[in-house]
C-alpha cells in the first residue's frame, strides 16, 4: 500500500496515507498535514523527493524514514501524546517527526530530539526554522534538538510519556525504560 501513497504536495501525500488507512486518526492527519497554526511540510525536512513515500537520504549516512513509517509511529504513540506530555525522539535526524510529535502535544508539552551526529542536530534546527510554527516551537523551547547518545536517553527531561526510537537498536536499553512514565510507551 505504501507505494500508492506518494503525492505531488504535502497535502496530497497525507491524503494518500489517509486514503490507504496508514493514517487512521484525524489528529495524526492534522499533525502531518499542517494546519495554519502547526504548519509542517515534509519538503522542509527531506531535500529530495519529499513527497515520495520512501526513505530519503539526509546526509551523514542517515535517512529520513518513509512517511508511512512516521504515520505508524505517530499512530502507535497517540494514546500517550496529549497536552503537557513530554516526548523523547531518539534518532531525530532532520527533525520532521519531532515537529509532528510537537503538533500532537500542542498547545503545551515538550519534545526533545536527540541525535549523535552534531550536523544532524544543527540541520534539524535549521529545518524547523523554515516555518513560522517551527521557529516558535524552538523559541518557546517546546522543542529542543540535542547531541547525545540515544542509548542513554536524556535524563534531564524524564520521565517521558513517550519515547520514540527511530534509530536501529540491537537491544532494549534499560536506561530508556527507566526514563519512561508508567504507563508510557
Amino acid at each position: 500500500m505504501a507505494w500508492r501513497c506518494s503525492g505531488s504536495t504535502n497535502v496530497a501525500l497525507v491524503k494518500n496515507l489517509r486514503d490507504n488507512a496508514l493514517i487512521r486518526s484525524d489528529r495524526v492527519q492534522a499533525a502531518m498535514h499542517g494546519s495554519t497554526r502547526s504548519k509542517v511540510d515534509r519538503a522542509h525536512y527531506a531535500p529530495w523527493s519529499p513527497y515520495e513515500d520512501s526513505p530519503q537520504t539526509i546526509g551523514y549516512e542517515a535517512t529520513i524514514s518513509a512517511p508511512h513509517m512516521h504515520a505508524a509511529a505517530a499512530e502507535s504513540l497517540l494514546p500517550y501524546l496529549h497536552p503537557n506530555a513530554r516526548v523523547l525522539d531518539i534518532g531525530s535526524g532532520s527533525g520532521y517527526l519531532t515537529h509532528v510529535l510537537a503538533n500532537l502535544i500542542a498547545p503545551s508539552g515538550s519534545v526533545v530530539g536527540l541525535d549523535h551526529i552534531q550536523e544532524l542536530v544543527d540541520l534539524a534546527g535549521v529545518n524547523m526554522r523554515k516555518s513560522e510554527a517551527g521557529e516558535e516551537l524552538l523559541k518557546s523551547e517546546k522543542v529542543k534538538f540535542l547531541k547525545a547518545d540515544g542509548r542513554l536517553g536524556w535524563k534531564e527531561g524524564a520521565p517521558y510519556d513517550a519515547i520514540h526510537v527511530g534509530a536501529a537498536a540491537a537491544e532494549t536499553h534499560e536506561t530508556l525504560i527507566e526514563q519512561l512514565k508508567a504507563p508510557g510507551r
